[in-house]
């Protein structure tokens, strides 16, 4: 058995047992390991490559659009949690709390920041006085912390990486466009760079976030037939506002409450980008995010260092120079073939393979990790093809998982048809809703699946059906599903 064949059995296959598929990919790829700390993972410097690439991409879109950084406290003190009741109460289970500074008690404890509406609101209340103050568009990038029971590298830890985003407005229109304005922005971000379709839409008001007036969200399938939620984006309305006393002097010299939003993203995104392109071989990355986009791998025979090695240095450094991310691995200790299950396990797009008969050929062999297909290039056209395929090759990584989710939208017809799709294929299962707490609590406790989103595109079509759970006339129409 060879190093290749060894390397690749060391994955267990997707269709045996995703949950551990996915565990081992994490770790086989070195983006993540576990810590003695319950539920904390380290996020290693693969990992953070792949966060850096999505930071820096989605950073650009936030400043683009008139939004500015900013960071605040990690600790909240509990009586600003307390000020919003329904915050505190959706937020108290999993919250942290500190109640000694060095060696004494603390006369007041300190939350460790769940989210940062209470802290931020607090500040705004200072900082806000007149129209001409707003709108504040801020988003901060940080840490946050949240005691889960059950967790998951990227999916769901006790501590993640995120931003979020606190905007406040003269008016509800302006508000609500903005909620609105970046759940668009979030959807071409996952679209483009990560090349995962996802459905925007709102939620239903038990699943929406604790404080807010209306929950929007972004939501992706995996290739397990399961839902993630990918990003949120809240109208705040006047909640918080009222709670902080974020008063400012309107056109009209009247005193108003001003109107918020809050918006995030986190490092689940990792998880969803494991979970949507990866196979039985490990990663598969999208070229925008990958942190090496090509791997030059030059195949040792006979003079080889004479040879081959100063072509594939040429190589490399003409492919930086066209701005692309590369690595070249000259290590002797590995077989070629060790090295290419390897960067097929780390999911990395493009792999060039350049041996003595290709220098004398004066070319080079393209291996894409997306169809694992080959191609002969000749090195005077190279710094050219490899921009041109990596484009390709994100291309294809969309329109795999564009036709997935297509084939797992599903329409029930009845509850028995609801709950079998939910047994054996999974997916969404588009149906109509009563929009009943009643309903929509009894579908969850009978097949652990939720309301994940009313898509946007539906909200202005007639409801045609009867309520999936009960029989009564439809009001919404939804997509359930089962999710992460």
């Amino acid at each position: 058995m060879s190093n290749n064949e060894r390397l690749v059995k060391q994955i267990t296959a997707k269709t045996e047992d995703f949950s551990r598929w996915y565990v081992e990919i994490v770790q086989k790829a070195e983006l993540a390991d576990y810590t003695p700390m319950k539920g904390m993972m380290v996020i290693r410097p693969y990992g953070y490559a792949v966060w850096e690439n999505i930071q820096r991409l989605m950073d650009g879109r936030i400043k683009a659009s008139g939004h500015v950084n900013a960071y605040f406290p990690l600790f909240i003190p509990e009586s600003f949690l307390k000020k919003e009741a329904e915050h505190v109460e959706g937020f108290s289970p999993e919250v942290a709390w500190v109640t000694i500074g060095g060696k004494e008690e603390l006369e007041e404890r300190l939350a460790v920041r769940p989210t940062s509406e209470a802290i931020i609101g607090y500040m705004y209340s200072k900082w806000i006085k007149s129209w001409r103050d707003l709108p504040v568009l801020y988003n901060q990038w940080a840490n946050i912390v949240r005691w889960e029971k059950v967790t998951r590298p990227f999916l769901r830890t006790t501590e993640f990486l995120w931003q979020e985003g606190h905007t406040c407005h003269e008016t509800a229109e302006e508000a609500q466009a903005e909620t609105l304005k970046i759940l668009a922005m979030y959807k071409e971000f996952c679209e483009t760079e990560l090349a995962i379709p996802v459905i925007a839409g709102r939620k239903t008001l038990r699943e929406k976030f604790a404080g807010a007036h209306m929950t929007y969200a972004i939501e992706a399938l995996m290739s397990d037939g399961k839902a993630l939620q990918m990003g949120t984006s809240h109208n705040l309305g006047q909640h918080f506002s009222k709670a902080f006393d974020i008063k400012f002097e309107d056109r009209n010299q009247t005193l108003q409450y001003v109107w918020q939003t809050s918006w995030g993203t986190t490092t689940r995104m990792i998880g969803a980008l494991i979970m949507s392109h990866g196979d039985d071989s490990g990663l598969r990355l999208p070229p925008r995010v990958a942190p090496t986009q090509a791997v030059l791998v030059p195949i040792p025979a006979a003079n080889w260092k004479e040879t081959v090695l100063p072509v594939a240095r040429r190589v490399e450094e003409s492919l930086r120079a066209a701005g692309l991310r590369v690595a070249l691995d000259a290590r002797e200790e590995f077989t070629p073939g060790w090295k290419f299950s390897e960067y097929e396990m780390r999911g990395v797009p493009l792999r060039i393979e350049i041996g003595p008969r290709d220098v004398k050929n004066g070319q080079a062999v393209l291996v894409r990790r997306d169809l694992k297909t080959k191609e002969t290039v000749s090195l005077e056209v190279l710094s050219a093809r490899v921009p041109a395929l990596l484009e390709e090759i994100q291309a294809t990584l969309l329109k795999q998982a564009t036709v997935f989710l297509a084939d797992n939208i599903r329409p029930a017809g009845s509850y028995e048809e609801f709950k079998n799709i939910l047994e054996t294929t999974r997916g969404f299962i588009r149906a109509a809703w009563c929009g009943g707490e009643v309903c929509e609590d009894r579908i969850k406790t009978e097949t652990m699946a939720t309301i994940r989103v009313i898509p946007l595109e539906e909200e202005d079509r007639p409801v045609e059906g009867a309520c999936i759970c009960c029989g009564a006339p439809g009001q919404a129409v939804a997509l359930f599903a089962r999710s992460y």
